[in-house]
């Protein structure tokens, strides 16, 4: 796949700024994050990589201004998350930001159409309803509307939750580990479906993972050591 050339990117969706997270600890503080720079334009993949503990999902959450860092700035969509509290943090991703989980976070008691109902009438949207079964139907899940996660295997739930994550039109789409929880075969194809998707949308795509397949994919790749950064040269 060619990546798109930069110039189509105008204006960045996330920035961050010498971004750092510390937590005290009976030991002391422990650094998880350390003066983290990014910067990623509206339409942009980015794969954010390394080991476990290099403080992955920490930095896509306070990205997605989901939690707090201990110092540096982020701004999300043109606003600085540092002005805002939580409930105006959730007022700025509702409808505008989209997430995909390795867990997948389904509501259990919800079928697979309700599940991705819920957001789209959260956003008020009038069409709530008839957008929703276009998504499930979109993932080929449509024969499966009445049925509860429990009922479906580990790559529908995923399937299910990138429909939610897509269905109100997200300006941006985080995702952690979206693949982890599935086996090789089932992952390969949740990947296509992902930059499917993301491509017909030209959604802002940024996702944690330990794939390598799966970061290749993206036209950017932010690799994280003991906290801190660096960019990847992709070939």
């Amino acid at each position: 796949m060619t990546p798109p050339d930069s110039a189509q990117f105008p204006a960045p969706a996330v920035i961050a700024r010498a971004l750092s997270q510390r937590v005290t600890t009976a030991d002391g503080t422990l650094a998880i994050l350390s003066e983290v720079e990014l910067a990623v334009q509206a339409g942009e993949t980015l794969a954010i990589t390394g080991a476990s503990g290099s403080g992955k999902s920490t930095l896509l959450g306070m990205l997605a201004g989901l939690d707090q860092p201990s110092a540096g700035e982020i701004v999300l969509l043109g606003q600085r998350l540092n002005d805002l509290d939580e409930d105006a943090r959730a007022r700025l991703r509702a409808g505008r930001v989209g997430f995909v989980f390795q867990s997948f976070q389904l509501l259990p008691a919800l079928t697979a159409l309700e599940n991705i109902l819920l957001p789209l009438e959260l956003a008020g949207r009038a069409d709530a309803r008839e957008r929703a079964a276009h998504w499930l139907d979109r993932v080929g899940l449509a024969a499966r509307a009445g049925h509860t996660p429990r009922q479906l295997s580990g790559g529908e739930q995923q399937r299910v939750a990138i429909a939610r994550a897509f269905a109100t039109d997200p300006e941006i789409v985080f995702a952690d580990e979206p693949t982890g929880n599935l086996d090789a075969d089932t992952g390969a194809r949740i990947i296509e479906l992902l930059f499917e998707l993301n491509a017909s949308a030209r959604t802002t795509l940024i996702l944690v993972t330990h794939d390598d397949a799966l970061a290749a994919r993206c036209r950017r790749r932010l690799h994280l050591v003991a906290g801190r950064a660096r960019e990847v040269t992709l070939a």
